[in-house]
C-alpha cells in the first residue's frame, strides 16, 4: 500500500475521520447507505460532505425516490444504494479521499474514477511507479477503454514497450469477453498509445505474427513502426509514440527515433 499526501491543491479543507465510527457502522449523524459489492457490504456517510465534494455523488443523491416525480430540488433519498458492480475497496478509497484529500492506494484500486481530477492523478502517479505489478491485477483489466488510454499516454509507465503490449492484449481478451465484442474494436482506443516503434524489429516481427490470431493492432500501425525502421527515423508516426518510457528498455535503433535519447 502506498498512502498519499493530505494535501490536495486547489480542494477545500478536507474533513477528519480521526476519531470518527467506522463508515462500516452506522452512527447518528450518517444519512446515506451505500450496499457495495456482491459481497453486499454496507458503507455508511453523509450527504452533504459526498455532495459537496464530489459532482458525480450530488447527482446520485440530489435524485428523488424511485418512481418520484420530485424535482431535483427534493430531499435526497436515504438510500440503501446499491451498487453491485463496484468493488468495496475501490468504493471506500473514494470515500477516504472525499473526507481527508489522501488515500491509500495499492495497484488493485488504482483506477478509481468517479470524477475525481485529483485522485485520477495521484492514482496515475501510482501506475507509474509501480506499472510492472499493476498491469497483472484485476483492476488493470477492468479499465474502460479511455482511462486505459488515458494511462497509456504517459511517459512514466515503469514498464518495458514489449511487456506493456502483453498487458493491453491481456487486457482487450478480457474486455472482449465481458462486452461479447472483438478484440479489435474494445481495444481500438488504446492501441493507439502503445509506442510499436521503440520495438526491435525482431519483437515487431513476433508481434505481427501474433497480431494475425487477434487483430488487436490495426495493420497501418504496424507497418507504420516498419517505416521508421527501414527510413531510420520516425517518419510518419506521432512523436510521442517515439518517444522512450520511464521503464523502457533501450534498444540500439532508438537513438534514430528521438534526438534526445542517447
Amino acid at each position: 500500500r502506498k498512502p498519499l499526501s493530505p494535501a490536495v491543491p486547489g480542494l477545500s479543507p478536507p474533513c477528519s475521520l480521526a476519531g470518527s465510527p467506522s463508515l462500516m457502522v452506522p452512527s447518528p449523524c450518517s444519512d446515506v447507505t451505500f450496499v457495495v459489492g456482491r459481497e453486499q457490504q454496507k458503507v455508511f456517510a453523509h450527504r452533504c460532505v459526498l455532495a459537496c465534494r464530489c459532482q458525480a455523488f450530488q447527482g446520485l443523491l440530489s435524485q428523488g425516490p424511485a418512481g418520484s416525480e420530485d424535482s431535483l430540488s427534493s430531499i435526497p433519498p436515504q438510500g440503501p444504494f446499491i451498487l453491485g458492480n463496484v468493488q468495496p475497496e475501490v468504493f471506500l478509497a473514494v470515500i477516504e479521499f472525499l473526507y481527508t484529500n489522501s488515500v491509500t492506494l495499492n495497484s488493485h484500486i488504482a483506477a478509481v474514477t468517479y470524477g475525481q481530477t485529483d485522485l485520477q492523478q495521484h492514482c496515475l502517479a501510482f501506475i507509474e511507479g509501480c506499472t510492472a505489478a499493476v498491469v497483472r491485477t484485476q483492476g488493470f483489466h477492468e479499465l474502460s477503454d479511455v482511462v486505459l488510454a488515458r494511462v497509456l499516454r504517459s511517459d512514466r509507465l515503469a514498464v518495458d514497450e514489449l511487456d506493456l503490449v502483453q498487458a493491453v492484449r491481456e487486457w482487450a481478451h478480457v474486455s472482449s469477453a465481458v462486452l461479447e465484442r472483438p478484440v479489435s474494436e474494445v481495444a481500438a482506443l488504446p492501441v493507439q498509445e502503445l509506442r510499436l516503434p521503440l520495438l526491435a524489429p525482431s519483437e515487431l516481427a513476433t508481434l505481427e505474427s501474433q497480431n494475425q490470431r487477434d487483430l488487436l493492432i490495426p495493420a497501418e500501425s504496424i507497418a507504420a513502426a516498419w517505416r521508421s525502421h527501414a527510413l531510420k527515423k520516425g517518419s510518419g508516426v506521432p512523436s510521442h509514440l517515439c518517444r522512450p518510457r520511464r521503464g523502457t528498455r533501450l534498444r540500439d535503433h532508438h537513438r534514430h527515433l528521438d534526438p534526445h535519447t542517447k
